[in-house]
């Protein structure tokens, strides 16, 4: 195992750990534990210059994380080249709520303004959002299509789904490039996901790997016990850590090289 790792057989190499970047851009409506304030833009350029140091190539956004596209398209714009971005579409957050619409035409309309939000030509891995309806989005809305489409075009590297439904990881698995699920110490049933992951050659993203927050208490060192569990898996391509703290960023990174060296 190594910090560097295959996003499935996309051709892409992620760093294991993702610096995921709601709190970059939305404090409202979020499931974190404790309250928090949105870092200014020089909190948040040395906090991705600490990432970039510690070996971190990986950034997640979406269009429901606030204005957190708006902020990394100014903020990387002399280092795009350092890093893979992976972005969203289906869910949006107004007016402090969220709304969907996973439409062939919004899909398409979602990617291109993430590229100019992003002041980017191209997004390297790009995911439907869901809303917890994985296998109706799949089966029904031609999402994953369109995606596939502008891959095509050249517009996104690869494509795939955050799915919250095992047998919507597993749908997602068997006709996209990428899976983000859910997998902690205390939510384990998306495992099949991870196996199915493994068996087709998809990249596999973990997101709430420490549970946003909520650690189970009865281990000793929790956020290690939950990088032991996550990289066990071979499937595991890169854990999604999202953190404006650099001292939990540098522990972070700390707990997977223990593992991965």
């Amino acid at each position: 195992m190594s910090w560097m790792r295959p996003l499935g057989s996309t051709g892409l190499q992620v760093s294991a750990l993702g610096l995921g970047t709601v709190k970059l851009g939305r404090d409202k409506a979020v499931k974190y534990p404790q309250s928090f304030t949105i870092p200014d833009d020089r909190s948040a350029a040395a906090l991705l210059a600490q990432a970039r140091d510690l070996g971190i190539n990986l950034i997640d956004t979406a269009p429901a994380y606030g204005n957190s596209e708006e902020r990394l398209g100014k903020l990387l714009a002399r280092q795009r080249n350092d890093w893979l971005i992976c972005s969203k579409v289906g869910e949006e957050f107004e007016a402090g709520r969220s709304c969907f619409d996973f439409t062939p035409e919004h899909t398409r309309q979602s990617v291109q303004r993430s590229l100019r939000r992003l002041n980017t030509a191209v997004i390297d891995i790009m995911l439907v959002h869901s809303d917890g309806n994985d296998l109706h989005i799949i089966q029904q809305m031609g999402t994953l299509q369109v995606l596939e489409q502008l891959q095509q075009e050249g517009l996104i590297r690869a494509f795939g789904m955050s799915t919250k439904t095992v047998q919507g990881g597993l749908a997602a698995a068997a006709a996209s490039d990428v899976v983000m699920l859910t997998y902690n110490l205390e939510s384990q049933e998306e495992l099949p996901v991870l196996d199915a992951c493994a068996s087709l050659g998809r990249g596999a993203l973990i997101k709430k790997a420490l549970a946003s927050g909520h650690l189970a208490r009865e281990y000793p060192h929790p956020v290690q016990a939950s990088m032991d569990l996550v990289f066990a898996h071979p499937a595991t391509s890169a854990a999604i850590i999202g953190t404006i703290t650099p001292a939990h960023l540098q522990a972070n990174v700390e707990a997977v090289r223990n593992i991965l060296g």
